[in-house]
Formats: C-alpha cells, sequence, structure tokens
C-alpha cells in the first residue's frame, strides 16, 4: 500500500471516529431524552399542576407561614407547583438566584435586601408583600459588668458580638448609626458564626471586657438565664428597621402576574388563619422548626418566638403600601420611607458606600397587586377554610395595629427610667445669648422627630448644658430656656410632651460650646 493511500485510510478513520462520537453525543443529550420523555409520556399520568412557583428563603420562623400546609394546599387547589429552596441565609446567593430566574419568589429582611443589591449591583426583584416585623425577637444584651447602657459602649475598646450578615447584625448598626458613640472604634463588631457562638462568648466573657451581644430568641432567653445579664435594646422598641418582605423577581411578575396575584393572596388567607385566637400560630412555629432542622423549640420557646415576631396582615400591608384611606393608616410607615431610614443605616455604618438606587425607592416595590385585592373588596377570611380544624368559621374584620405608645410618668418614674444612650444629633444652633434656633437646626430637629418615631417607646431628656464661665444662674436659665425651645419643636413635629422631659446640668467643657444641648433616651425597665 504506498504511502498516500496509507494517509487516506487514516483520515477517513479517524473522520468516521468523529462523525460517530458525534452521533453518540447527539444520541445521548437530544435523541435518549426525547425518547425517554416520550416513554414516561405514554406510560404516566397527567399533572395536576399547570403552573410552577419557587421561592427561596431561610429558616427563620417569621417565614413559617411561607412554608405552611395551608399555604401548600392552597396553591394545589390553585394548580400551581409550589417549591421553597433553603438557602440556610446565604442572601448574595438569593439575589443571583433571583437575578438568573432560577426562583421567581424570594424572602428577605429589606436591610439584606439593600446590602445585597448594592453589591450586586442589581435589583432583580421589587418587594409585593411585607411578611412581618421583628418585635422583640432580637435583643442587645450584656453580661455582668461595665456595659450597664448603649452608651457604655462609648469607649475604644468596646464591640459588639454578633451573628454575621443576620437581622441582628443590622440592630447593632442601628445603634451605631443613630446613638452618640464617637469613641467606638470603626472595628467594632466581632462577628461569629451563629447565634450558639454568640450565646457560649457571652456565658465565658471577662466582665471587665465592654462587650455587648446581639442574638435572636429562643438564644435570647438563653442568655438571660445567666445571672445578671440584661437586655440593653431589642427589637419591640424600634419600629420599621427589622421588616421582612416578600419580593418577586421583576420578568417573572411582569410574564406571569397572576401566578404572583395568586401566591400573595393565599399567603394572606393563611396569615389570616394561623393569626386567629388560640395556639395555631405558636403550634406551626415548633413544628417548622423541626421541620427546618433548625433549633428544637418546646411550646414555652415556640411562644417567645410568637411574640418576638409581628406577621403583617392585608390591611397593614395596604397601608405600608400607602393605599390606606388618608388617616386610616394606623400611623404605619410607608413602605418607601422605612426603606429610606434603612438604606440611611448602612450608608452611615459604611456597610454600603452611597444610597442604593441613588435614593429612587420607590422603585423597589410594587402595588398593583395590592391595589387589586383592595378594588375586589379582598378579605383573607373569606372563602374556603385553608386546612381542616384551621381557619375562622366566620369573618370578622382585620384591624392595624398600632404602638401601646408611652404613658405619662411621675417626676419619680422619671428617675427610674433604665437609660439607653445619647442619640446622634448636630449640634443645635441658637441666637448668640438667646433660645431662637437657626433654620438648619430646626430642619435637623425635623430629622430628629423622624427618627423619635421609629423608636416609639423611648422617652427623652432634652438637657440644656450651661457654660462653666459667667453668672451660673443666668446661665441655668438660657440652658433650660433653649432646652424648653428645642422640645416645643420637637411637639411641633408630633413628639408627645409626655415623652420628653426638658432640663439643665452644668457642662463638662468649658468655654463657650459647652452651652449646647443633648438628647438622652432612657425606657421602662424590661
Amino acid at each position: 500500500m504506498s504511502e498516500k493511500r496509507a494517509k487516506g485510510c487514516l483520515i477517513a478513520a479517524v473522520l468516521w471516529c468523529v462523525i460517530l462520537a458525534l452521533l453518540a453525543v447527539g444520541y445521548r443529550f437530544f435523541v435518549h431524552p426525547y425518547l425517554q420523555e416520550r416513554l414516561r409520556g405514554s406510560t404516566g399520568g397527567s399533572s395536576q399542576y399547570q403552573d410552577q412557583i419557587v421561592l427561596a428563603a431561610d429558616s427563620f420562623s417569621g417565614y413559617a407561614i411561607l412554608r405552611s400546609e395551608a399555604l401548600k394546599q392552597q396553591m394545589r387547589t390553585a394548580k400551581i407547583r409550589y417549591v421553597i429552596q433553603n438557602d440556610k441565609g446565604d442572601v448574595a446567593a438569593r439575589l443571583k438566584a433571583l437575578q438568573e430566574g432560577k426562583v421567581h419568589l424570594a424572602a428577605f429582611t429589606i436591610d439584606s435586601l439593600l446590602l445585597a443589591g448594592a453589591r450586586l449591583n442589581d435589583f432583580p426583584g421589587t418587594i409585593v408583600l411585607v411578611l412581618d416585623e421583628t418585635k422583640g425577637g432580637d435583643a442587645i444584651v450584656a453580661a455582668p459588668g461595665v456595659i450597664k447602657s448603649l452608651q457604655d459602649l462609648n469607649r475604644p475598646d468596646a464591640r459588639i458580638v454578633l451573628t454575621a450578615n443576620s437581622p441582628s447584625e443590622f440592630l447593632a448598626r442601628v445603634v451605631v448609626a443613630q446613638f452618640n458613640l464617637p469613641n467606638l472604634p470603626e472595628t467594632w463588631s466581632i462577628p461569629l458564626d451563629g447565634p450558639r457562638a454568640v450565646l457560649n462568648h457571652l456565658r465565658t466573657a471577662n466582665p471587665n471586657d465592654p462587650r455587648a451581644f446581639v442574638l435572636w430568641e429562643p438564644y435570647v432567653t438563653k442568655a438571660l438565664e445567666t445571672q445578671g445579664t440584661q437586655v440593653l435594646l431589642d427589637s419591640s422598641r424600634l419600629k420599621g428597621y427589622i421588616v421582612d418582605v416578600l419580593v418577586a423577581q421583576r420578568q417573572f411578575l411582569r410574564d406571569h402576574p397572576e401566578r404572583v396575584q395568586t401566591f400573595v393572596e393565599a399567603y394572606c388567607r393563611a396569615a389570616y388563619a394561623y393569626a386567629q385566637p388560640g395556639d395555631a400560630m405558636v403550634r406551626l412555629v415548633q413544628e417548622d422548626a423541626r421541620q427546618t432542622g433548625s433549633e428544637s423549640l418546646n411550646e414555652t420557646q415556640a411562644r417567645q418566638v410568637v411574640q418576638g415576631i409581628r406577621w403583617k396582615n392585608t390591611l397593614e400591608n395596604y397601608a405600608h403600601f400607602g393605599l390606606a384611606k388618608t388617616g386610616a393608616d394606623g400611623g404605619l410607615e410607608h413602605l418607601e420611607d422605612i426603606i429610606a431610614k434603612i438604606a440611611d443605616v448602612l450608608v452611615k455604618t459604611r456597610a454600603i458606600s452611597a444610597p442604593p438606587l441613588e435614593g429612587r425607592y420607590h422603585t423597589l416595590f410594587y402595588s398593583d397587586l395590592l391595589a387589586d385585592l383592595q378594588r375586589r373588596q379582598f378579605h383573607p377570611g373569606k372563602g374556603a377554610v385553608v386546612i381542616p380544624g384551621l381557619g375562622p368559621t366566620g369573618t370578622p374584620d382585620e384591624q392595624i395595629r398600632s404602638e401601646a405608645g408611652v404613658k405619662t410618668l411621675t417626676p419619680e418614674q422619671w428617675t427610674q427610667l433604665q437609660p439607653v444612650g445619647e442619640l446622634r444629633v448636630d449640634p443645635i444652633v441658637f441666637s448668640r445669648g438667646g433660645s431662637s434656633i437657626s433654620v438648619q437646626s430646626e430642619r435637623d430637629l425635623s430629622s430628629l422627630a423622624r427618627r423619635l418615631q421609629s423608636f416609639p417607646n423611648f422617652y427623652l431628656r432634652v438637657i440644656g448644658q450651661t457654660r462653666a464661665e459667667g453668672d451660673a444662674e443666668a446661665n441655668r436659665s438660657l440652658a433650660q430656656a433653649r432646652a424648653e425651645a428645642v422640645a416645643r419643636v420637637l411637639r411641633t413635629q408630633g413628639i408627645s410632651a409626655d415623652r420628653m422631659r426638658t432640663e439643665a446640668v452644668p457642662s463638662d467643657t468649658a468655654g463657650g460650646e459647652g452651652q449646647s444641648v443633648r438628647f438622652v433616651v432612657g425606657q421602662v425597665p424590661y
């Protein structure tokens, strides 16, 4: 055989090998799956589902309704296959899955949504429902030692021990952003891997170390079992900061609004059913903890978890989305304002460098679904009972729950308030030797009033500080007049006189800068 002919045979053999390999690949990845699918179709039944929704969340008890049998059954009735993915708290991966269309819905705290979106440089989802708000489920505590109030953290060796990338971390950020702690270092946190590690750190802490610890239930209760441990601040004293929301992938919402609408209705019905008098929510939280493999809860612990979470009802959602009638919003904040103040905390604590979405926070929520429910006079109690043995027999009206507010204190009770800390406020500027407040400082006081609305259970001491030099009585009178002038402005901004007390005290600073006003908050002891 000639060399030329041998080369031709070799090339032909290689070509045939390539062709056979391509045929094998084609059969493996195209023909075989097609034949298998036809076989399954010809030997299987018809699916009960017509559509599908995939939701991503973690094992937080506030998401128990999302995993409830009541919600699942309603989705089955609507012929929608409902798949829940537990991403173990990986919020960045959760948002990325939304971006890639791998999930259609996801649950986030608003702060985690803003933080993840800023880092991804994209907000592929939009808020369609407010799920819940933490109202005591998270707390900052301190073991017996040098930290007796938040203001005691104002020292360069102080630290806050917490679980990284959690709502408890954001509670700490609220404190750092809103309280006057100039000596707290930039590296103020000690991030640990989970609440068990934080609790162990607290139990073994040196009492001379200035440490605060951030936990959530049931770990808060476990921490308080350590003698002398006290709560410095819990989320029941805050309003509109630790808020969970349901987010829909934007393209999915645009293309399949009816599926998202069905889900929102089903969730509202399930939330209504579990919120009825009785222990349905306690049992749900217990079972949910067991199913998710998170911390096992006895009945007492489950009840404490339930008490620390306020699940939002349909009317409260109308209010948050700006759909309630004028004067009928129960004092609930608009979602746009909630997002703005949460973003402000993230910027002030340098979690992000600039306001996300360039401050256009209205682009982060979609109200049309709820507006449609409102137009149809939707009531979550009407319709079929969601699961046997659960749900109302009638359809009582929902109510917008308001904050309990503060009661009027006697002078003696004012002295018994538990100190919280001093609020961070730019120095108030007065006319020289007088109590007239500058225009800019009036704006600052308006901002302070809005912040105080987010701390509805705090009492405020407006403290006028006197100069060390000059006539002592004249200085005291001027300090008192300035404190009273500030209080008057705050009252015009909606801060109740029952929450405020004015006083004048000697300044610890020499010179004219000592003639100032401070804002110190206190609370009724836990």
